[in-house]
């Protein structure tokens, strides 16, 4: 059973949409949640990954790249998605460099099945070593479906650090939708959890990022020191004071 309460997410909520149209910005904010385990020891413990698909897509700008086949780069010209063919990835000829500057540009990366047969071949491990290996897509698929199917997808994984974050709204959607997201999204997380709720989720936060620039609401107070381990955890970060903080 969800420990994740209606009432207070929902307050919480507004306080971020309240917040940023007081102090409305020339660009559209992400909304980002971030979670933190507890009695979880990442060198022990079995590390975790997971997609989850989420209702409403939370970054509709979400840079997505096709390599495709030629019939998959004549839909992509038709809406409007940057692409690459396989003469475009020889001419990248392995190079490091030049693998890592595509995968820098890109979030996320489609392919036609022809093409990921080729990708080790024609750019060696660079994506897939950036986390970026593409998306297999099929010729009986809108791609333009798909494209919105990757923009709503978001990804949880344990690494060597106990904290997570991904995007689940941006300002510009309804209260109703950043709800939710935020609910499937923390669902799906302790999902993966070994125990669910009873040993994973020490703290729940849903922060408002001009990309990485903010203010941040504290869903959960984990014994007083949530709020600043996270600060801690990202000294580069200016943020706005904590303006809401609830229990879950």
């Amino acid at each position: 059973m969800s420990k994740l309460q209606s009432e207070a997410l929902r307050e919480a909520i507004t306080q971020i949409t309240t917040a940023a149209k007081e102090n409305k910005r020339n660009f559209t904010e992400t909304i980002e949640l971030q979670i933190g385990l507890k009695n979880y020891d990442p060198q022990k413990d079995k590390r975790f990954s997971g997609t989850v698909k989420l209702p409403h897509i939370p970054r509709p700008k979400l840079k997505v790249c096709m390599l495709g086949d030629a019939q998959h780069v004549e839909e992509a010209q038709k809406i409007g998605l940057e692409y690459m063919d396989v003469e475009s990835l020889k001419k990248l000829n392995k190079n490091k460099k030049l693998v890592k500057k595509l995968a820098k540009k890109h979030q996320a990366f489609l392919a036609s099945e022809s093409v990921i047969k080729q990708i080790p071949r024609l750019l060696g491990p660079g994506l897939n070593k950036a986390g970026k290996f593409p998306t297999l897509v099929s010729h009986q698929e809108s791609l333009e479906a798909k494209v919105n199917e990757t923009k709503a997808t978001v990804k949880f994984q344990l690494k060597k650090v106990l904290c997570m974050g991904v995007a689940v709204g941006n300002c510009s959607m309804e209260e109703k939708q950043i709800f939710q997201n935020v609910q499937m999204s923390v669902n799906f997380l302790v999902s993966l959890l070994k125990k669910n709720w009873q040993n994973g989720v020490g703290s729940v936060f849903v922060t408002l990022v001009p990309y990485m620039l903010g203010a941040m609401f504290v869903l959960e107070d984990y014994n007083g020191k949530a709020c600043s381990h996270l600060l801690g955890a990202y000294p580069c970060f200016c943020w706005r004071p904590v303006v809401g903080s609830i229990s879950l």
